[in-house]
């Protein structure tokens, strides 16, 4: 099993309603996308203060490795991606991906 998480700085300006809408699209490719086990998300809520500017995360577990190589590139992910970016503090500096088998 593969489990898949990421961080995202969403920008301030951006509203609750367009915040929804890109987890209901992101968890949307459980469906659509084979190999995707579970799907979980969530703004920060830890009174630690250790987010760096990491404003929500989500965790999504794959079948296996082959499953999650095959969700990277699939035309439905990068749709999402997209929706994604648009939402990000800074693009690609926004996100941080990490990866574990277990």
């Amino acid at each position: 099993m593969i489990t898949h998480i990421v961080l995202l700085k969403i920008k301030q300006r951006a509203k609750p309603a367009q915040i929804r809408a890109m987890f209901t699209a992101l968890a949307g490719l459980k469906k659509k996308i084979p190999g995707i086990l579970s799907f979980e998300y969530g703004p920060y809520s830890s009174p630690e203060g250790f987010n760096k500017g990491y404003t929500h995360g989500f965790v999504m577990t794959f079948r296996n490795a082959r499953a999650r190589d095959a969700y990277l590139p699939h035309p439905e992910h990068e749709k999402v991606k997209a929706k994604v970016l648009a939402l990000l503090e800074g693009g690609l500096d926004g996100v941080v991906a990490f990866d574990f088998e277990g």
